[in-house]
């Protein structure tokens, strides 16, 4: 099964992958480290072509879970993903979340692909923001693959079972 997770900062992507990853033992990447590499100890972001060959790489091994917020650069995912989650949750827990993270990761208590600085926390609560302002364009682009896709506002809990998604709601 190759499974794209999708949403804005915070919204429990990478968890969710990394539970599934475990429970269905099919691996998990985040699109954060196709989209940027390191060279010599330094972050760098890779073009769209050389994010397009690990894309083809990963999906040629079979089966997938790739998680991250939506790129133009990596739109194909929205095609060769079996599933498209869409993880929604509230502004206000994503901002509880992203706060949360950040301290953290200053404190050493959680790892991250970049350097927690005060510039990415503000970055983040940006991101979070513009996402709103730009959301209907968003949805309407994803909704096109409504066949395949599964919106998760509000959950407590979701399980995978064979090909089926059962979602748990929390409230």
């Amino acid at each position: 099964m190759k499974i794209y997770i999708v949403g804005i900062v915070a919204s429990g992507k990478t968890t969710l992958a990394r539970r599934w990853s475990g429970e269905l033992d099919i691996p998990f990447y985040e699109l954060d480290c196709i989209i940027y590499g390191k060279k010599d100890g330094v972050r760098y972001k890779r073009t769209p072509e050389e994010q397009q060959k690990i894309i083809e790489k990963i999906d040629q091994q079979g089966d997938w879970i790739i998680e991250g917020t939506y790129r133009k650069s990596c739109h194909e995912l929205l095609d060769l993903a079996d599933k498209i989650i869409f993880l929604d949750p509230p502004l206000w827990k994503r901002r509880v979340r992203i706060l949360s993270r950040y301290v953290k990761q200053v404190c050493g208590l959680e790892k991250c692909h970049y350097t927690p600085t005060l510039s990415m926390l503000r970055s983040m609560y940006n991101w979070s923001d513009d996402f709103e302002k730009n959301r209907e364009k968003f949805e309407t682009m994803l909704f096109r693959y409504g066949h395949k896709l599964i919106l998760l506002r509000r959950y407590k809990g979701v399980y995978i079972k064979g090909n089926e998604v059962l979602e748990f709601i929390d409230g």
